[in-house]
């Protein structure tokens, strides 16, 4: 039996030059989240992160306030996909990214473009390739028994929940599922998966009451 802890960053740097770097309130977030594993009796032997600054940098305050001797393990399949590419190949007219709910907008249109398939060949990543690497992930992730802890983002950890809840659906009828998923993961939120005798099963989603309402984000 083997229990995996999917966490989602911190708050990155939305709207900046640089997005992909935790923004104080990120950093925070992510130094709550592990005292509250700790406080928890959670002492993983590994910590899986994606190669983006924001995961790396989240699983090490996270590690740090937890004061976990972990080790931290690089799995490029947690990455989250190319979300500004997605969205300049949706044909939308051009947004600030620093506008929420405008950005929100073109980014629905824009995924749908992607999860329709039709257009494979114009991304560098396709939905359905998306959709596989995650699984790998998810499969690499329960290859050691025990607590793994993964550091990882919204996409990555919506597509894993849209599995669970359907085990028989293909990448193609996941969108719906997705969608609902990626839009409410708070950032530092913990989403956990059992792997046992009857397979894997979603025990829990988006725990995130060791963040005080002012620092409870989604972007």
């Amino acid at each position: 039996m083997g229990v995996v802890l999917l966490v989602r960053h911190g708050q990155a740097s939305f709207g900046a030059d640089d997005y992909d770097v935790l923004s104080e309130t990120g950093a925070e977030q992510s130094r709550l989240l592990g005292r509250a594993l700790a406080a928890q009796g959670i002492a993983p032997d590994v910590v899986v992160h994606g190669s983006m600054r924001r995961q790396r940098d989240s699983a090490a305050s996270m590690s740090e306030a937890a004061g976990w001797s972990a080790t931290a393990e690089l799995d490029e399949g947690w990455d989250e996909f190319d979300h500004l590419a997605v969205v300049a190949r949706g044909g939308a007219r051009p947004v600030d990214p620093a506008d929420p709910r405008a950005f929100q907008l073109v980014f629905e249109q824009a995924t749908a473009r992607w999860f329709a398939g039709d257009h494979d060949e114009e991304y560098a990543e396709s939905w359905s390739a998306f959709v596989g690497r995650t699984r790998a992930a998810l499969d690499r992730a329960f290859d050691r028994t025990g607590v793994t802890v993964v550091v990882s983002s919204g996409g990555p950890i919506a597509v894993v929940c849209a599995s669970l809840v359907d085990a028989t659906a293909s990448a193609r009828e996941l969108p719906r599922a997705w969608t609902l998923f990626n839009t409410v993961t708070a950032n530092a939120s913990v989403t956990r998966v059992l792997e046992g005798s009857r397979g894997r099963r979603l025990l829990s989603f988006n725990e995130h009451l060791h963040l005080p309402r002012e620092l409870v984000t989604y972007r």
